[in-house]
């Protein structure tokens, strides 16, 4: 089986991340002719979101993918002396320390299978002490897709009233029951019509439940399709980059999202809510009179603190952490604007980084809600998946479980004139852009990358119970101790398409100085404890159960120069995987800056144009650049192009 493609491209990438999607989107939307081509079965590579048997799938993956033997290479009879060829890893490194835990009980049947699925589904599971991740899996068989499809609202389409908020966010009043029901929606696929979906709405289970609060590993593997595991943690700023990119191009009409409901704070031992909005400082009761005072005149003078230079000026060279210990602030207020509202670290932040940070936070506030953040519904996965969308609506031609062996080069122009398929398939382009993660140990032998620590958590409770346990929280754990990192906690609720009803999806991530297990299990036995059957009866228990864990570090490239790769052609572009940050600006700044190296002068993922202004060519070529293109229609086993899903008006902040 080979494929059947035009002779050469305009742009070529492997795989899709977020960046790389994002500069699919950009070229195709710009006329070029683009190829994606992805060894993984999936889109978005560590960016990705899985379903729990698709995660274990992953898990499995990259146990056997350290097992692969190098053979023999199909390509080296298709090199002219005129070329060299770069040889490509087959190895990913990019995950590493991969452990896991299961505390619920572990009562798993051969006959359980996972709700919706069409072929049976064995778990992983390895017991509470065990240190190795997958050593003994059953996990499902190869053919099966571990690809997703979107839900997106079918509405009448019509013009954007307000374009520059035209971005559909869910109130707080969406609850998990709208997994239960499909009637008013239409499922797009992201791949093929035969690729199962992990995210679709399955018929609620009315078993009950063996034991009051009790919940069992085999009742997450047959909820399976309801979890949507993300690989990387991060949030949205309202006002970020991302945001302004979804609204400005159109692609937030493939996505949904949800407000963070609350931002906490852990202080003694004990985990409580911060005020952030102006209503929250003098609605709070943890706050004194006088504190609020303090807090208000400070976060004013961050607002606009450019313009008061001699407030902090002599304090550029010192941390934001000992600038606040110069204000009139409480020790109280300053860790809550340290840790909750600038998020950055002690050690390593300086007075400017922080209060551009709380700037930053304070300028987000009330665009869509009452905190800064917002969380795509069936998580961060979706977003590389919505760019891939469009560039498929614009002609974009994507290959999944496609190998490439080695770029071709002319010795004589030192440019990179193809690639080599596992076929042994030459497919010419003009542009190039590789994952890091592709590049062999040689090319890479100058560079040094740092490390994200990473935990995935199913809990049975929040973290700070509350009337409502439709809550979506952001917490910090400042760092104790000499050469650690501050821990980030994300914790989602039902109501996001995440997790099963009844359990919290809950991520951590540091900047690694251990392993995964060693930087986070400090924090997570803090706020957690093992779901044990003795504890099940004991209604007191103040901390949240945890049922099932998942530690792994994930390699952090993002500060790494195209200058440390060794004979990178000219031509060829790198971009790199996710960082440790909350938001997404540096994956957005990244695909600009190298979309225009590709494409100089071009409008940066402008809007699509209006449907009467569509010329369609009976041809099927390419679009032109103009607003008056002839896009190809793409067709049910694609993409398909939704309507608008709404506006929402900015509220006043």
């Amino acid at each position: 089986s080979c494929l059947s493609l035009p002779s050469s491209w305009d742009y070529g990438h492997v795989p899709p991340r977020l960046p790389e999607s994002i500069i699919a989107a950009a070229c195709s939307r710009s006329g070029r002719r683009v190829l994606h081509v992805d060894s993984r079965s999936y889109y978005g590579g560590n960016w990705a979101s899985f379903s729990f048997s698709g995660l274990l799938s992953w898990l499995k993956e990259y146990q056997e993918n350290s097992d692969i033997v190098s053979d023999s290479p199909v390509w080296q009879d298709q090199i002219l002396e005129n070329e060299e060829a770069i040889a490509l890893s087959r190895k990913d490194k990019t995950i590493q320390h991969v452990e896991v835990f299961c505390y619920a009980s572990q009562d798993l049947h051969e006959d359980v299978e996972e709700a919706g699925a069409l072929q049976k589904n064995h778990a992983l599971v390895t017991s509470a002490n065990s240190t190795e991740a997958a050593d003994s899996a059953f996990l499902p068989t190869e053919d099966e897709s571990l690809s997703t499809m979107s839900c997106e609202m079918l509405t009448e389409q019509t013009p954007s009233s307000n374009p520059e908020n035209a971005l559909e966010v869910n109130g707080a009043e969406v609850t998990g029951e709208k997994e239960n029901h499909c009637d008013d929606k239409t499922c797009v696929p992201s791949t093929s019509a035969e690729d199962m979906s992990e995210n679709v709405p399955i018929a609620e289970d009315t078993t009950e439940q063996p034991k009051k609060n009790r919940i069992t590993y085999s009742q997450i593997i047959k909820e399976g399709r309801r979890f949507n595991i993300d690989l990387v943690s991060k949030l949205l700023y309202s006002r970020g980059l991302l945001i302004d990119l979804l609204i400005k191009s159109n692609v937030s009409r493939y996505a949904e999202f949800k407000n963070i409901t609350r931002i906490l704070a852990f202080r003694e031992g004990r985990v409580e809510q911060v005020p952030c909005s102006r209503a929250d400082v003098f609605n709070s009761k943890q706050l004194t009179m006088v504190e609020k005072r303090m807090l208000m005149k400070f976060l004013t003078f961050c607002m606009e603190y450019e313009k008061y230079p001699d407030e902090y000026k002599g304090y550029e060279e010192i941390t934001f952490y000992e600038y606040l210990k110069t204000q009139k602030l409480t020790p109280n207020l300053q860790y809550i604007v340290m840790h909750s509202i600038a998020m950055t670290s002690e050690t390593a932040s300086s007075t400017i980084d922080g209060l551009k940070a709380t700037k930053n936070f304070l300028h987000c506030l009330g665009r869509y809600g009452n905190t800064p953040f917002l969380f795509p519904l069936y998580g961060q996965g979706e977003l590389p998946q919505c760019f891939c969308r469009m560039c498929a609506v614009f002609g974009g031609i994507y290959c999944l479980r496609h190998s490439v062996q080695c770029l071709v080069v002319d010795k004589e122009s030192r440019k990179c004139k193809a690639i080599i398929d596992q076929f042994g398939q030459r497919i010419i382009s003009e542009h190039f852009l590789v994952e890091d993660s592709y590049f062999s140990e040689n090319m890479c032998s100058r560079v040094q990358y740092r490390q994200i620590s990473r935990a995935v958590l199913i809990t049975d409770r929040s973290v700070l119970k509350t009337d409502s346990d439709q809550q979506i929280s952001i917490l910090t754990v400042p760092a104790e101790e000499p050469g650690t990192f501050a821990v980030r906690v994300i914790e989602l609720c039902s109501s996001t398409m995440t997790c099963m009803k009844g359990t919290y999806l809950v991520h951590l991530t540091c900047t690694s100085s251990k392993t995964a297990r060693e930087d986070l299990e400090p924090v997570v036995q803090k706020l957690f404890i093992p779901y044990t059957e003795m504890e099940i009866e004991n209604e007191q228990v103040e901390k949240p159960r945890i049922l099932w864990a998942l530690y792994f570090n994930m390699r952090d490239s993002s500060d790494i120069s195209r200058s440390c790769y060794n004979g990178l052609p000219s031509n060829v572009y790198v971009c790199s995987g996710p960082d440790c940050g909350l938001g997404n600006d540096n994956a957005v700044k990244q695909a600009e800056t190298l979309f225009q190296e590709i494409c100089p002068n071009e409008d940066f993922c402008p809007p699509p144009p209006n449907p009467e202004d569509i010329v369609l060519d009976g041809d099927g070529l390419q679009p032109e650049a103009s607003e008056s293109s002839a896009i190809p229609e793409a067709n049910s086993e694609t993409f398909k192009e939704s309507t608008n899903l709404g506006n929402l008006e900015e509220s006043s902040e």
